[in-house]
């Protein structure tokens, strides 16, 4: 297994896991109020569960790779200014920060 798909698996089923929690997760319901999110968390809870599974699909559809992978390489950067805006310590940002660099990564695969 090479670098790309191990990194597109990590991906992929990290925002739909991310995508499920949001929906019944306590804890996360509270970080969407405290990101100023709340009447959101339903939209966005869905579309990282798009996001994850259009990564998915892209494994058989190059055009649907590029696309998620863009989508949620924007969403992540995002989150890290939001979390700027917060002015929340670095460790909190650093999450978001992965995602961003590994959605660039396929990103950058599906378009080369």
């Amino acid at each position: 297994m090479d670098i790309h798909l191990i990194t597109l698996l990590f991906s992929a089923v990290s925002f739909i896991v991310y995508g499920v929690n949001s929906f019944f997760s306590k804890r996360m319901i509270s970080e969407y109020e405290k990101w100023g999110f709340k009447n959101q968390r339903i939209l966005l809870a869905c579309c990282q569960l798009l996001g994850g599974l259009g990564l998915l699909v892209g494994l058989v559809v190059p055009l649907m790779l590029s696309v998620a992978s863009f989508l949620l390489m924007c969403m992540m950067l995002t989150a890290v200014f939001v979390r700027i805006k917060l002015k929340e310590n670095v460790i909190k940002m650093l999450p978001a920060m992965l995602y961003v660099v590994v959605n660039l990564f396929i990103f950058y695969h599906s378009v080369v």
